[in-house]
Parts: structure tokens; sequence; C-alpha cells
């Protein structure tokens, strides 16, 4: 299994030289280096070397400082990383998530970083009850007097503060993102991406599309993912409709999916009749060769028996999300 290296400068040592040499006496065979500081939030090396990193492979660095921004963003990749069966070491903090012990450390600074958030919670609100209780009015003074350069100081640390979120929990839904786009609508990347599960953010179809531009623009996702779908990927959501119909209905005959898109009203091609299976066949055929609709396990053939008559469910599906 890969050694991935990642090497980044600091403020103070301005050369990943030493780093990338202790990495290569590690074993690393891939070596990533980012030549911005901390303070800076594009580490687009740091991006290639997460999405570099397989089942079974390792993130290695010299020292943690030189990968996370904070406890929290640590403890993120980590995550990440268990997700696709992978491991973090640092070579100077002795820790290794491939081992028992690793895994386990890794574990208490999460329960450690809960309590911090916890406590530095509770302190905040016994400050609010005390500052209240001796008369002093809670907020900012230059905020409350309507300062416009404090209120652009604030639009700045809003906007800094949500990009470093969108950074930070990237990884748990924009790998759906950059496999689908272009090739797919924005509108069928969000039901996808609302699939997902554990998911600590809810998106609009507006919300994606601007947290895509932000993570593009700061060096932390594919640029191709902004670019216009083609005209005929959905065609255009006929075939996601199909495609999602065979997952809750895998045995059905290309009639009864003719007969639910009758019901469901989804115009033909011509833009007239009705569906026939023939019909269904050519759309089941884009389906598989863009990947919505997968080989194994296809649909029966058109028969004639009695179609199964879709839920109630999946049609209202359809007709909210289209």
């Amino acid at each position: 299994m890969a050694i991935v290296g990642y090497a980044r400068v600091s403020t103070d040592e301005q050369d990943t030289a030493a780093q990338v040499m202790a990495l290569k006496a590690a074993g690393a065979t891939l070596i990533f280096e980012d030549k911005a500081s901390g303070a800076s939030q594009t580490r687009a090396e740091l991006t290639r070397a997460l999405n570099r990193v397989g089942q079974g492979d390792t993130l290695l660095v010299v020292r943690i400082d030189r990968l996370a921004r904070s406890l929290n963003h640590l403890l993120q990749i980590v995550e990440d990383l268990s997700q696709k069966g992978a491991y973090f070491r640092s070579l100077s903090d002795q820790f290794d998530t491939s081992s028992a012990q690793g895994l386990l450390m890794m574990q208490m600074l999460g329960a450690f970083a809960e309590f911090e958030r916890r406590l530095i919670k509770e302190r905040t609100l016994a400050g609010v009850a005390a500052a209240k209780a001796r008369g002093a009015k809670p907020g900012n003074p230059k905020m409350i007097a309507h300062d416009p350069t404090a209120i652009l100081e604030l639009k700045i640390s809003h906007k800094d503060r949500h990009l470093a979120q969108l950074i930070d929990g990237r990884m748990a839904w924009l790998p759906i993102v950059e496999r689908l786009r272009p090739h797919q609508t924005w509108r069928y990347t969000l039901l996808e991406v609302q699939r997902l599960k554990n998911l600590n953010r809810t998106f609009s179809y507006r919300t994606l599309i601007k947290s895509c531009q932000l993570l593009v623009n700061s060096g932390h996702a594919k640029p191709e993912i902004l670019l216009a779908a083609p005209r005929n990927s959905a065609r255009s959501s006929v075939v996601h409709k199909v495609g999602y119909y065979l997952k809750t209905n895998p045995q059905a005959s290309l009639r009864s999916i003719a007969q639910w898109l009758d019901e469901i009203r989804e115009p033909t091609p011509r833009g007239m009749g009705g569906w026939t299976p023939e019909a269904v066949r050519r759309i089941k055929s884009q389906g598989i060769e863009i990947g919505i609709i997968p080989r194994t396990g296809s649909v029966a053939n058109m028969g004639h028996g009695r179609a199964a008559s879709p839920s109630w469910g999946i049609r209202q599906h359809w007709r909210n999300a289209y």
C-alpha cells in the first residue's frame, strides 16, 4: 500500500526540503508540497494529496501542525481518511491510526475537542449573564453604533469563516460533485448529495452551486465542475427518473416503466403520444452509458404481463424535484 507524504512551509521555515527528506526516509513514494503558510486558506496540494490517498494507503506528515490548522480540522481529515479505509501517521508526534494505540489516541483527542467546545460555550453563557447583571448591553459597541468599518470587518470575517467551514467539511460531499459534474445537471447532482448520510450541512440548489464556486476559487475543487452540463446529459431529466425508479423496482419491465412515465406525465421525446417499451429501452441504454443505470441487474424483457404500479411516493418525489 502506498505512503503519501505531505509537507508545508511555516512562518519560520520557508523551505520544505528537511520535511521532504524525512518523509522519503520514512518510505513516502509520493510527496505533495504546499508553499503557502498556515495563514492562507488555499492548500491545493493538500487537496491533491487527500484525493490521491486510497484504501489501505497512509497519509504521512513530519508534524501534525504541518497538516491541520486546528484540532477539529485534524479530526475531520482523519475521519475522511478512515471512511476511505486509509490511515494517518505523524513522524514527530507518534500518531499512527493503523495501530490500535494510535486510533485510541485520536478518539481521545476527539473527546477532548468536544469537551473544549462545551466548556467554551458554558463560559460564554456565564460571561453574558454576568455582563447583563452589571447592566452592560450585550454585543459589539461599534456594531450597535453602526460603524461602517466594523460592519465591513464583520462581513469579511463571516466570509472567511464560511470558507474555512466549507474547506474542512468538503470531503463529505465534494467527491460526489466532482464525480458527477459537469456530465450531470446540478439538479441531479443535488439529489445525489442530499442522499448522503451523516452530512453536517444541508444544501439547496443555489447554495450547492455557490459553495462549489467558493471552493474552486480557493483552489480546493476542480474548475471543471462549474462547466455547463451537456444538453443531452439528462435527456434531460427522464434518464435520472428511470434510474431512480429502477433503484426501487430493479425487476421492472420496460412496459411497466413506460406506464409509470405516463402516470407521472413525463413528456415523450417527441412530445406527443404515450411512452412505449422501445422508447424506454433507448432511455435505459443512455442511462447505462453515462453510469446512472448499472449494467448488471438490468430491466426485465418487455413482457406482456401486468405491470407493477409504482408507489405514490415515487411519483410525488419526481413531481417535486422537477
